[in-house]
């Protein structure tokens, strides 16, 4: 495999991987999102107040893997959803690039 995949690529390879069946489309993915991020979110918050906020490596290692499992859902869930990776990162860029023009970059809401 090589090192350099797009985005594309990465949500090709880590879908064949996937094993939920049909009528779990969209259920199982947004589960497993918060379920990671909730997992990735844990271990910050150790290292906060276990090690002073001070990030090693090891504990770097491991929010980089739990962050690798919170894209892997991502990835699952934009499938389901009839899009690709690509397309919501353009879309996001869009979208925060037309928030800095307009000077609502800052605050809150989704339709700032």
């Amino acid at each position: 495999m090589k090192d350099d995949l797009t985005l594309n690529e990465y949500q090709s390879k880590a879908l064949e991987t996937a094993i939920y069946g049909e009528g779990s489309k969209i259920n199982y993915p947004i589960l497993g999102l918060i379920g990671e991020a909730g997992e990735l979110a844990n271990k910050y918050k150790k290292v906060l107040r276990d090690d002073g906020g001070i990030l090693s490596d090891i504990k770097k290692e491991e929010l980089i893997m739990e962050l690798s499992d919170v894209l892997w859902y991502c990835a699952a869930l934009a499938k389901d959803l009839d899009t690709d990776l690509n397309t919501i990162c353009q879309k996001n860029i869009k979208k925060l690039l037309d928030r800095r023009a307009r000077n609502v970059i800052s605050g809150s809401g989704d339709n700032r």
